[in-house]
């Protein structure tokens, strides 16, 4: 089926005494045995869940994989991923990765022994160069948040299988709707799906999705162990999220290249960050490698003191941490999202005072560049 056709069809058909088109949510958190050494499939609700499984069917369908994992956040999830890594071990990440990521990279894992390098993925020579004979995986952001930059999947995974490294690739910006990297050789690929999944700024989540078998036992083990998995109703939410994430994301996409343009030609925007554009040095790349652009764009303002002008007459624009809901938001990640990066590595990496993220939404482009134009004006 069509991906659009899956997307609909998230859990019917799961309920046959029913007939239900939405599945039940099974709060539950222990299930009977038929007798001694038999189960239904069910025993604990941390272990396995009816309603949790139907979504990690779901997702690890949509992405390619072999089994999905649900957590209760995406930074449980990529906390469960790094878990996979032992003291000793050594990571290639994106220099810009979200701060969340950052932060249990350097505060967390790296006082277990679990070291990173961050470089520009986008180069492939920098991947290259920056793995070493401890390097276990390449962690990806593409696009970055929050600077856009564009990861060649097809280029990091081949880098990556000749050293016999695994490929982790963040895809919330892009969904599968518009990017499929397992499809395209990576070993993990996972999302926060509290932005464009669950879509409707109402549930937090993360989700994972593995290649592999001996991979997705991993996973497996691990989260069952930590215990960080999404509750059933949260699994329902996002399910409910996930059925009209392909109109959702032509929307999105669609009103953040009109806006893109805008902003491009605008006086006091000094430059426009989206792959959507013609002039994007990754925009090539990402029209190979997926089949959109997304929602996202971040820009430069010309002065600082613009930023606060921005923020505080912006009326139907929201000045919001989050993204990938109905409602258009910007953030300025260097005192948000961002804000637990040191200063000196922000500025060096591009995360600067003039910066501001933008997440389009669902509203008519009119509006919202009636918003913007008055903000700036």
């Amino acid at each position: 089926m069509n991906l659009e056709t899956k997307l609909a069809q998230i859990g019917n058909r799961k309920d046959p005494a029913t007939g239900a088109f939405n599945p039940p949510i099974h709060h539950s958190t222990t299930y009977r045995h038929p007798r001694l050494g038999e189960s239904t499939g069910f025993d604990y609700t941390r272990t396995k869940n009816p309603t949790r499984q139907i979504l990690e069917d779901a997702i690890a369908d949509l992405e390619g994989g072999v089994r999905g994992f649900a957590y209760a956040s995406g930074m449980a999830a990529v906390v469960g991923i790094l878990t996979l890594f032992q003291p000793g071990d050594h990571l290639v990440l994106s220099d810009d990765l979200y701060g969340g990521t950052y932060r249990v990279m350097e505060q967390m894992f790296r006082q277990y022994g679990i070291s990173g390098t961050y470089v520009d993925t986008g180069d492939l020579s920098a991947v290259r160069d920056a793995i070493s004979e401890n390097t276990k995986a390449v962690f990806i952001e593409t696009p970055t948040n929050p600077l856009m930059k564009i990861t060649d999947l097809r280029g990091v995974v081949k880098i990556a299988q000749e050293h016999d490294i695994l490929t982790i690739v963040d895809n919330t910006f892009l969904s599968p709707y518009f990017q499929r990297p397992l499809e395209l050789g990576a070993d993990i690929v996972f999302h926060s799906a509290t932005k464009y999944l669950g879509g409707h700024n109402d549930v937090l989540a993360g989700l994972v999705v593995a290649k592999s078998e001996d991979l997705a036992e991993r996973l497996f083990f691990l989260q069952n162990s930590i215990g960080a998995v999404l509750g059933p109703q949260d699994c329902w939410l996002v399910m409910r999220g996930m059925k009209t994430l392909a109109l959702r994301m032509q929307r999105h996409d669609a009103n953040a290249r009109i806006l893109a343009e805008f902003l491009q030609n605008h006086p006091k925007i000094e430059k426009v960050l989206y792959p959507g554009l013609a002039d994007h040095p990754g925009h090539l790349v990402q029209a190979q490698q997926s089949t959109g652009f997304g929602g996202m764009i971040s820009f430069y303002v010309k002065k600082p003191e613009f930023v606060p002008q921005i923020l505080e007459r912006i009326q139907l624009i929201a000045f919001a941490e989050s993204l990938g809901g109905p409602e258009s938001m910007i953030t300025f990640p260097a005192r948000q999202t961002h804000a637990d990066i040191p200063e000196d590595v922000r500025n060096a990496i591009g995360v600067t005072d003039t910066l501001l993220r933008f997440s389009v939404g669902l509203e008519h482009s009119e509006d919202l560049l009636a918003d913007l134009e008055q903000a700036l004006r």
